[in-house]
């Protein structure tokens, strides 16, 4: 028989979800119902948590739950910040599939993306960091200041 679970015990659940979207019951139950908590009410929580700044984006959301209660935190990866800073109109995903985000975002965002995910970046130093963010840009298709990406890091690579 499994321990008896501790209700003061801080438990963080990590889950990947689409912005403004309730996501089924079925799929939340077996993450969210051993910690005595209403899979109905977190999926509520996190649709309202993710409606205002992550509509339409799929993004990771963090549950910290200590007595039964839920505390929901945005942990956005860095495909989700880009499509973020390119400032999209929002999109139906079950509409709209395989969409190609061809548009141009500052160098000064990148920087910024790229202070927002230094603490999760394995790079050693903040130039390797902007390297991983612009290779995120690689692969959502956009460019950087009308320049490809790949250009840019080579630009780095040769004394910025």
């Amino acid at each position: 028989m499994p321990p008896k679970f501790n209700p003061s015990q801080v438990t963080e659940v990590y889950i990947k979800v689409t912005g403004g979207e309730v996501r089924a019951v079925s799929s939340l139950t077996p993450k969210i119902g051993p910690l005595g908590l209403s899979p109905k009410n977190i999926g509520l929580d996190i649709a309202k948590e993710t409606a205002i700044d992550w509509a339409g984006l799929r993004v990771t959301v963090k549950l910290t739950v200590q007595n039964r209660q839920a505390k929901v935190t945005v942990v956005p990866s860095a495909a989700a910040l880009v499509i973020k800073a390119l400032k999209e109109p929002e999109r139906d995903q079950k509409k709209l599939t395989n969409n190609k985000h061809n548009g141009n975002i500052t160098l000064d965002d990148v920087i910024e993306i790229a202070r927002l995910m230094r603490p999760r970046s394995m790079a050693k130093e903040i130039l390797g960091t902007i390297k991983e963010i612009l290779g995120t840009c690689v692969s959502v298709g956009c460019t950087v200041d009308g320049k490809h990406p790949k250009d840019l890091r080579t630009e780095i690579d040769n004394g910025w």
